[in-house]
């Protein structure tokens, strides 16, 4: 019987196109010196007759590799199904997922896999002390962060966006996550509270982007913030 992986890391690959080379060619770098027993899950869902080349690429490179699975599909929703379509296919004992963009340093994965290997927690994740990535993203996030912390102020997370983020299998497992959208990370932190799942933040950089601009769009916002508040009136309820 083949053994599961140690280690299974999503990354988050939409409309990264030839950046995403690089990107994951030091992924696969950093995790070799983690461990020999891993996977690297390529989730490069496209929207339909767009020009968006990802998941072509993506599927060349793991036709070469086959560390690398890819998940190419039409879409059905955003961020947050693309997260539960790579995470739902990981065999690993520990899962790890982190955006495609190079925002987040590489090396990031590395202080996560240690850290949450010490079995203390079984969530862990960064906050960001330092961003480069412009006024609009900052305001976008000091918003959720601090709409997030009035609402559940019992969840003493600094960022709750931010990835990477890295899973005990057991953790995972027992998390019900349902949003498509951009929403999946607070919702995975809403689960963390209600499971009561011990997690560990630690700090880090956020890198600029230089080749597009951010796919937060003004309606993500609302929607974010409409999910929150709907969230909390089903915790009052309940």
């Amino acid at each position: 019987m083949e053994k599961n992986p140690e280690l299974s890391v999503v990354v988050l690959c939409y409309r990264s196109e030839y950046s995403i080379i690089p990107f994951i060619e030091k992924v696969k770098e950093t995790v070799e010196n983690l461990t020999d027993n891993f996977e690297i899950i390529l989730v490069a869902n496209f929207i339909e007759n767009s020009n968006d080349k990802t998941a072509t690429i993506v599927q060349e490179i793991a036709n070469k590799d086959a560390v690398y699975k890819p998940i190419c599909k039409p879409k059905e929703g955003m961020m947050g199904w693309d997260m539960k379509e790579g995470l739902a296919i990981c065999r690993g004992n520990y899962l790890c997922v982190i955006d495609g963009d190079g925002q987040f340093p590489i090396e990031n994965i590395t202080k996560c896999y240690n850290e949450i290997k010490k079995g203390t927690y079984d969530l862990v994740k960064t906050y960001r002390i330092k961003r480069e990535d412009g006024f609009y993203r900052k305001s976008i996030s000091k918003i959720y962060n601090f709409i997030f912390s009035i609402l559940f102020s019992s969840i003493d997370s600094k960022d709750i966006n931010s990835k990477p983020k890295i899973f005990t299998r057991k953790a995972y497992n027992q998390m019900n996550l349902t949003s498509d959208d951009w929403f999946i990370d607070a919702e995975i932190m809403l689960e963390v509270k209600r499971l009561d799942i011990s997690f560990y933040e630690f700090p880090t950089e956020f890198l600029s982007l230089n080749d597009r601009q951010s796919f937060v769009k003004f309606s993500a916002i609302l929607e974010f913030v409409k999910n929150l508040f709907l969230f909390k009136f089903k915790d009052f309820k309940s």
